[in-house]
């Protein structure tokens, strides 16, 4: 893990608290290159403007996706001709992704974000390889830029055009945070190399298991139940799947009840500066393979 100072809010996160279901909890994903300024919230209007944000969230939130910006790595402000815009669906039974270009932010009010929800619907180019989102939210807490973008320099010079610095990606407790697009698996507290080696992983279809923290397309308990079938278990990014009630079936037909409980540990912050809170994760104590 990264060197960290001790008063900040991800060193104090790592004593004790487990990565596991605590991915922000998001199935599409609308990703805008924006190498300007970014505000505490992407659509707090300060990038954008008041009334293009007030109208991207409310079709976001209609829609069911989640709208970040995104950057290449380095400190560079300009405004490209052409801006990337990476779509992308992480539900295991339909995971894809692709990219466009848009000419002005407010050209993201002609796709209909509904769309997302569903099977790659060719609004773009497909794209094949993992997409590499690392949090360098300075705005939102120090730990995402001060640990973050170290990690996404050291990615772009292995993974080139594939890596993007991005906006909050939800912990930033557990920075540096990566999100791998279209599964959106999300991963804490990991150097450059197994940063790396994570995105080696991706390519091959294969989930590596260090600094894991869920997919994103279930709730805390859903990511918990998986994470802890794929410690028993070898299974290929897609081939498992999880319902409401923390059963996790493989492709091949077999299936796992999960057994969680929620813990409550000592109080503290969720972001530098932040009051202390008690933290809550939930946590598997069992797992019982259920009769085909």
């Amino acid at each position: 893990m990264p060197d960290t100072i001790t008063a900040t809010c991800s060193a104090l996160s790592a004593t004790d608290e487990p990565l596991a279901g605590t991915a922000a909890h998001v199935t599409g994903w609308v990703c805008l290159e924006f190498p300007g300024a970014w505000g505490r919230d992407v659509l707090d209007g300060t990038a954008l403007g008041p009334d293009l944000a007030r109208e991207l969230d409310a079709r976001a939130d209609a829609a069911g996706v989640r709208v970040m910006f995104i950057r290449r790595p380095g400190r560079s402000t300009a405004a490209p001709d052409r801006r990337t815009v990476l779509l992308a669906q992480s539900h295991p039974a339909r995971s894809w992704c692709e990219r466009l270009e848009i000419g002005f932010p407010e050209d993201l009010l002609d796709l209909d974000l509904g769309l997302i929800a569903g099977t790659a619907p060719g609004l773009g180019t497909p794209v094949t390889d993992p997409v590499v989102l690392v949090c360098a939210h300075g705005k939102r807490d120090q730990c995402c830029a001060v640990l973050g973008r170290p990690v996404a320099a050291g990615l772009a010079a292995e993974f080139g055009d594939a890596v993007w610095e991005c906006s909050h990606t939800g912990g930033h407790r557990f920075a540096p945070s990566l999100i791998l697009l279209p599964t959106g698996y999300t991963y804490g507290r990991l150097s450059t190399q197994e940063s790396v080696d994570a995105v080696r992983a991706a390519a091959r279809g294969e989930v590596y298991p260090t600094g894991l923290r869920g997919r994103s397309c279930w709730d805390a308990p859903g990511q918990v139940a998986e994470l802890a079938v794929r410690d028993l278990v070898d299974a290929a990014a897609d081939e498992l799947t999880v319902d409401a009630n923390s059963v996790v079936a493989h492709r091949d037909g077999r299936r796992w009840v999960v057994d969680l409980e929620e813990w409550e540990l000592p109080p503290r912050p969720a972001s530098c500066g932040a009051a202390p809170k008690p933290v809550r994760p939930v946590v598997a104590t069992g797992v019982r393979a259920l009769a085909p």
